[in-house]
Formats: C-alpha cells, structure tokens, sequence
C-alpha cells in the first residue's frame, strides 16, 4: 500500500503563486508515475501535472504556469503554481501509478491523497 499525504494548498489572490507538495510513504518502490488533479463540487476530476521518468505533461490551461517535480525515488511530488487564476481554484490531488507514463487519465492512477484546497481569488 501507498499513502499520499498533500500540503500547501491556501488563498491567494489572482497573479499569486503557491507551490503544493505530496508525501508518499509505504511501498513506493512500484511507483512509476505520479500526477495532480484538480476538482471543483459538480466538475469532474481534472489531469493538471503528471510526471514520469523523463517525461511531463500539463493541462494546456495550467502549461507556462505550473511546474511539476518528483524526487529520483517517487516520495515527494510538488506542484509550482504561478500567475494563479480564480479558474484554477479547487482542490487538488495527488495521484501515484505504478504504470510507466499515465499521462493525466485519473484511471490509471493507482493511489490517491486526500487533498489540499487552492482559492484563487479575483
């Protein structure tokens, strides 16, 4: 098993920066790739920043503004937000699969954190 523990998250106002981080504790040696998602009450969950070996990929409505990192051993997985607007508000996951490259499909993710809420406000 794998436990995912995320911090960070607050209010900002819009053009602010946060930056979110994940824990991942247990049996991490199986973890291939890791991700955050985003969700807002009535949407679905959202692919915003996923990581791979050698590999990233961003929402085209995040790509300029977020960056995504995780150490060589897939424990710790953060999230650099920049230039944060209100539509980027929600709460954010983390997310770890123990397949190469899931790209951001919520489905391939094996694990998930509870949470950490980002408010973006205008």
């Amino acid at each position: 098993q794998v436990q995912l523990v995320e911090s960070g998250g607050g209010s900002v106002q819009a053009g602010g920066s946060l930056s979110l981080s994940c824990v991942a504790s247990g049996d991490t040696s199986r973890m291939r790739s890791m991700a955050w998602f985003r969700q807002v009450p009535g949407m679905e969950r959202e692919g915003v920043a996923y990581i791979s070996v050698g590999k990233t990929n961003y929402a085209d409505s995040v790509k300029g503004r977020f960056s995504v990192s995780v150490d060589n051993a897939f424990k710790t997985l953060g999230l650099e937000m920049k230039d944060l607007k209100p539509e980027d508000t929600g709460m954010y996951y983390c997310a770890a699969a123990t397949m190469y490259y899931a790209d951001l499909a919520a489905r391939d993710y094996d694990y998930w954190g509870r949470g950490t809420q980002v408010s973006v406000s205008s």
